[in-house]
């Protein structure tokens, strides 16, 4: 029997907490267009419900709180045009932004794999919630897409040049490494969620902050930060083509293997996602780089090249997108600039803060 989208979304009440599952675990909680409008949904009843002091956030089972919004979904729509695609990134950028000015305090327990629009669902919360399982990546760029759902954001205000790096490799943070890059804040060991949870909920539990407080432990060293000097080093460059000859020229093996991940990843996508974190810095708000956001995937989808790195990856698999153009330098800046630029006024997102 069909799961209805109120199986694939679990939305409760629980002592004085509000507390949605995402509940797809065969498809590690991917996030489908009824999930979106169930949790704005829910998120908006209890802004003004009295009883809710707080807002929980987790994924059924132990595999991830959500692995990214449904792409092959959207893949499949292709051949009615670009109508859900928009309807899909309008719905979740907006829920995205109420997430980001949520009132009451919002607990996001990032366990687990915890990707694309899991990013967008979490990385905005106010207290984000790591494990020893989790694994936080922003891998569009290896699918001809951008860092969306806010993600151009986050990344624009990591470290350094460290969100650069992310963005553009879509490398995995472990718990350490997330927290280190601001897309979390609290590692808490994977055996003690459900009794974070269950104090969360006690009415008489005590403050969010002391809450945490008391399951919260030290994440342990970020792999990341040791490596930050030589991604400011090589990540610094005003294109792609300056990041690719900085790690031509630097020995050993982790430069040697970034510029073999970057040869894999859609060169339109690279140097899109280049300028949009550059331009999301800034931007005053996430409402802003959520308006550039949606003008890239929109037009990323209609011109072909999200679906074409969807195709090679999830449906036929062989893994050899035909990426248009081919190479970077195909990629001018004046086609750059187009991508950025709005959209007629009455295809904007138009998000406000």
């Amino acid at each position: 029997m069909e799961q209805s989208v109120t199986d694939e979304v679990l939305i409760r009440r629980e002592g004085r907490a509000g507390h949605i599952t995402m509940n797809r675990p065969k498809a590690l909680n991917a996030l489908t267009l009824p999930m979106v409008g169930r949790i704005w949904e829910a998120l908006h009843a209890w802004q003004s419900d009295a009883a809710i002091g707080l807002v929980v956030l987790d994924g059924a089972g132990e595999r991830g709180l959500c692995a990214g919004g449904d792409v092959r979904g959207l893949y499949d729509s292709r051949s009615q045009g670009s109508s859900l695609a928009r309807k899909f990134w309008s719905d979740e950028y907006r829920l995205n932004a109420l997430i980001g000015r949520y009132a009451k305090p919002l607990v996001a327990i990032q366990d687990g794999i915890v990707m694309g629009g899991g990013i967008g669902l979490s990385g905005h919360t106010r207290y984000r919630i790591v494990t020893e399982r989790s694994k936080l990546a922003m891998p569009e760029t290896g699918i001809g897409l951008i860092p969306d759902v806010g993600g151009t954001w986050l990344l624009a205000r990591a470290p350094g040049q460290t969100g650069t790096y992310l963005g553009l490799t879509g490398d995995i943070m472990r718990a350490a490494d997330a927290i280190y890059a601001r897309f979390s804040d609290h590692m808490v060991p994977s055996a003690k969620l459900g009794a974070l949870m269950a104090r969360l909920a006690d009415p008489g539990g005590g403050r969010v902050e002391e809450v945490i407080a008391a399951f919260k432990e030290p994440a342990g060293p970020s792999g990341l930060q040791d490596r930050r000097s030589d991604i400011d080093r090589t990540f610094a460059g005003a294109s792609v083509e300056d990041i690719l000859a900085a790690l031509a020229a630097s020995p050993g093996e982790w430069a040697a293997n970034t510029a073999a991940a970057l040869a894999q990843k859609s060169p339109k996508a690279m140097k899109i996602t280049l300028a949009a974190i550059a331009n999301a810095r800034s931007l005053a708000s996430l409402e802003a780089a959520l308006n550039v956001e949606y003008r890239l995937t929109v037009r990323l989808f209609e011109d072909g090249e999200f679906p074409e790195g969807v195709r090679a990856l999830l449906v036929d698999k062989d893994r050899k997108p035909k990426w248009s153009p081919a190479d970077l330098t195909g990629v001018s800046a004046k086609l750059v600039q187009s991508y950025l630029a709005p959209l007629p006024a009455a295809e904007e997102l138009g998000l406000t803060a």
